[in-house]
């Protein structure tokens, strides 16, 4: 769901140039016909692998900078 409102907010609601509602609701309507017709399944790239690879260093990452505050406040 956030992907989808992600996208209507870059290509529907931005710039926000309306003269009222009913012009917001008329463009998100030719929106949602446009994109029910053309949508297709994301393809994920990013793997579960992927993620504990990026836990692993974000975790090295916060140890380390730890560490450094650690050092620098005791000398």
């Amino acid at each position: 769901m956030e992907i989808y409102f992600s996208v209507v907010q870059r290509k529907v609601v931005s710039p926000n140039d309306f003269t009222d509602l009913a012009q917001i609701g008329d463009r998100l309507r030719v929106f949602e016909d446009r994109y029910n017709a053309t949508a297709r399944p994301f393809q994920w790239k990013f793997t579960a692998s992927d993620l504990d690879d990026l836990l692993a260093r974000l975790d090295r990452h916060t140890t380390d900078h730890r560490q450094e505050s650690s050092a620098a406040l005791a000398a």
